[in-house]
């Protein structure tokens, strides 16, 4: 595997797509000759991925996306890593870029209220809110934030059953957060959408949240986070955690 000064880009959009095939024909002829792995999922709601490799060429693929897709922005975390955490690239289509099954939720167009890290710990401590950790139990259970509400969910398509079931008033103040934003962005247009008056949620997750607090003293932060790579998790100053993935469940263990 390569080694050397190597980055790791992780990106989405929502942005409505007329003729994803040409997004992914076109992405595929990009990277051909390039030394960029990870995973592209593009759907008709927007795009998602984590790519790895030289920043020359992750930055030249970024900008190709905004060109592909006409857009000026979008929402990117930038991380370094001693080798490259995948084997191959996947660029691929898909129904959702994030799967929640409801296709009328539009995120591009109503989505919470955004909070900013430096703002997370108060709000975090605040006993109005109701704080939802929107990811799956096995990710909950190697790291989460203190006072944050596990859903006990197995896959994030279980989400609107969960908040379902919960009765809540829709005058409930809730603040949610995710890995890196984007599973915040579907669960917050759904709960808008369904009524819900007071919804937060930690913009760019838990990832952003680390990135800010590096080598600082962490209050409401505990264990590691999860991600979607052969790393399995980093630890809070976002370096390679300590855990290995399961080849049967796909779960993180321990040795």
């Amino acid at each position: 595997m390569y080694k050397g000064k190597i980055y790791i880009y992780s990106f989405y959009r929502f942005k409505d797509l007329k003729n994803i095939k040409h997004v992914k024909t076109e992405l595929d002829k990009f990277s051909k000759d390039k030394l960029i792995l990870g995973t592209i999922l593009i759907a008709e709601e927007g795009i998602n991925g984590t790519i790895s490799g030289m920043k020359k060429n992750l930055d030249m693929l970024i900008a190709t996306i905004k060109k592909i897709l006409k857009i000026k922005r979008i929402s990117l975390k930038i991380s370094k890593n001693e080798f490259i955490p995948f084997y191959r690239l996947k660029i691929r289509l898909k129904k959702e870029i994030v799967t929640i099954g409801d296709k009328s939720i539009k995120p591009e167009k109503i989505s919470g209220k955004y909070i900013q890290p430096k703002s997370w710990d108060k709000l975090i401590n605040d006993k109005k809110y109701l704080i939802i950790d929107t990811r799956n139990e096995y990710e909950i259970n190697i790291g989460t934030f203190k006072n944050s509400v596990n859903p006990k969910i197995k896959s994030f398509r279980d989400f609107p059953k969960y908040i379902n079931d919960l009765n809540l008033n829709k005058n409930q103040p809730i603040a949610m957060f995710c890995t890196g934003g984007i599973r915040c962005e579907k669960a917050s247009s759904y709960l808008i959408n369904n009524g819900f008056k007071d919804i937060s949620q930690l913009d760019g997750g838990v990832l952003n949240y680390l990135e800010y607090k590096k080598n600082k003293k962490i209050k409401t932060w505990k264990g590691e986070c999860f991600v979607f790579d052969n790393r399995v998790s980093v630890d809070k100053n976002l370096n390679k955690g300590s855990h290995h993935q399961c080849y049967g469940c796909r779960h993180p263990i321990t040795k």
